[in-house]
């Protein structure tokens, strides 16, 4: 063994961002009204903007599918995409109140990630079936929980899963 110690020093450091975030530095432990107001208009143009902005998301994913349809063998390639277009979507969904575009696209994630073996014309069917259900909800403004709709296009896209998974 090496008869050299080591002298292992630990440094903590004050958490400067703390001090800087609003509402959590000592002694300033509120957000002044006008600035959650500001937040809260912003947010509400967002919500307002949300469908034209996701609908090119939606646009990305099906250009995604379609070359999944005709390039087969760089089905691994789209899938990765496709997978982190639907993990952006899916953390956008609700904060705009569109969660059905979250949960939609929630599942899509979990179904493109990494898949060994070959990707199946079946498992890209199911991408299509997660894009279109997303294209309903932005087409017909189904904010919410949807309500009727919401549960038909649900039940519609878990059909899908169905007929189509493990194929």
């Amino acid at each position: 063994m090496d008869s050299k110690k080591v002298i292992v020093r630990f440094y903590r450091f004050k958490n400067r961002l703390k001090e800087k975030t609003a509402g959590l530095a000592p002694g300033n432990t509120s957000i002044s009204a006008e600035a959650l107001e500001a937040a809260e208009k912003a947010l509400n143009k967002m919500s307002e903007d949300y469908p034209d902005w996701v609908s090119g998301l939606i646009v990305k994913l099906q250009e995604q599918h379609g070359r999944c349809v005709d390039t087969p063998e760089k089905r691994h390639e789209f899938f990765e995409e496709i997978n982190h277009i639907s993990h952006d979507m899916k953390g956008q969904g609700g904060t705009f109140g569109y969660p059905l575009i979250t949960k939609f696209a929630d599942s899509l994630y979990g179904f493109t990630i990494k898949r060994p073996g070959e990707i199946s014309d079946n498992q890209v069917e199911l991408v299509k079936s997660h894009v279109d259900a997303m294209r309903a909800v932005i087409r017909g403004r189904v904010s919410g929980d949807g309500g009727e709709i919401g549960v038909e296009l649900s039940n519609s896209l878990d059909q899908a899963i169905t007929q189509y998974e493990g194929t």
